[in-house]
């Protein structure tokens, strides 16, 4: 357990980085956040915090500023979403690279020793995707390079990046290939969600509005594997304590359909099974995929714990609450 420590974490105002700052903060550490959205729209905010930063951190001299006297740096900042803002806005998810880049470069300069990278599934390459139900990945698969267009480059580059300052520099690096986080305090409306909470809401707005469809992007029987987001801060942690440097799988292996996963919502809200509606020109991303965490129950003796029927119920009943509050900020929750 990281205890005392000066923490940078990059990107707090998001998903991953505001569950981030509560686990480091319940532990006894000094954190300083920065995000590029203005305060009000963080997605969590915590009043035992200070330290906020509202800037870009693809200006390297924010990044030089922020870094002085801190022990750790945890990178969880790029410009994404779910796949609709993925596959249409390629060259705002490449920049992102300008982040990582400008981090390692301050880390180096201010005597960091210490630095993570929230890399993505999206850096394997695709060839060994365009089947349902695959094999789950294993971190060797990322090469031959053929990642997803934009955001998956984005994310090996960076991968790459940290490789080299750790080979020429001495800067620890860990990076971390996330297989789709979702749980509460997240995106679930707008244009960026992720399936898993867009799924949600669908439902909880047929159920409300006594309607029997609901739209599916693609044909449904495209697959994902799906991490709760405890679980996921929980092998961040464990990564970033261990000895080990190179890409780590951080995911489930419970892959299913999106069909399968509309099934386990209905169950949940207890609603009838609604009519599909396949939104065959929406963009479905590759055809299957799934972690394989072989390697992370070897060198970090982790392994998910949340099923993914439990961690629905918990996001369901998180955004039926948000949805039903007169005047919901959809855009920061606050905790204390």
């Amino acid at each position: 357990m990281i205890k005392k420590k000066r923490i940078l974490i990059v990107g707090a105002g998001g998903f991953i980085g505001g569950h981030l700052v509560e686990r480091l903060l319940n532990d006894g550490n000094f954190i300083v956040a920065t995000d590029i959205k203005p305060k009000e729209y963080w997605f969590q905010d915590f009043e035992t915090a200070e330290n906020y930063y509202s800037m870009d951190m693809k200006d390297i001299n924010n990044c030089m500023k922020v870094t002085k006297n801190i022990d750790y740096v945890f990178n969880m900042a790029c410009n994404m979403g779910g796949m609709g803002f993925i596959e249409n806005n390629k060259a705002e998810c490449m920049q992102s690279v300008l982040i990582n880049t400008n981090l390692l470069i301050a880390c180096k300069e201010n005597g960091i020793k210490k630095y993570f990278f929230s890399s993505s599934a999206c850096a394997y390459n695709k060839t060994k995707q365009e089947k349902v139900f695959i094999e789950g990945l294993k971190e060797e698969d990322a090469y031959p390079a053929d990642p997803e267009d934009g955001y998956g480059w984005e994310k090996l580059f960076s991968e790459r990046m940290c490789r080299h300052f750790m080979e020429d520099y001495g800067i620890e690096v860990r990076v971390a290939r996330y297989h789709n986080i979702y749980g509460p305090y997240g995106t679930y409306d707008g244009g960026r969600e992720k399936a898993p909470a867009a799924l949600c809401r669908k439902v909880i707005k047929a159920k409300k509005n006594k309607d029997n469809k609901i739209e599916v992007w693609g044909d449904g029987l495209q697959t994902r594997s799906f991490l709760y987001v405890d679980d996921c801060v929980d092998g961040t942690l464990r990564l970033f304590e261990s000895d080990y440097s190179n890409p780590v799988n951080i995911g489930s292996d419970e892959q299913v359909s999106i069909n399968q996963m509309i099934e386990i919502i209905e169950d949940i809200s207890g609603i009838e099974k609604l009519e599909r509606v396949y939104q065959l020109d929406k963009p479905k991303g590759v055809r299957g995929r799934s972690s394989n965490n072989d390697l992370s129950k070897k060198v970090l003796n982790w392994s998910f714990r949340v099923k993914l029927k439990e961690g629905l119920k918990n996001t369901y009943d998180w955004i039926s609450s948000e949805t039903n509050k007169k005047g919901s900020n959809l855009s920061r929750f606050t905790k204390s």
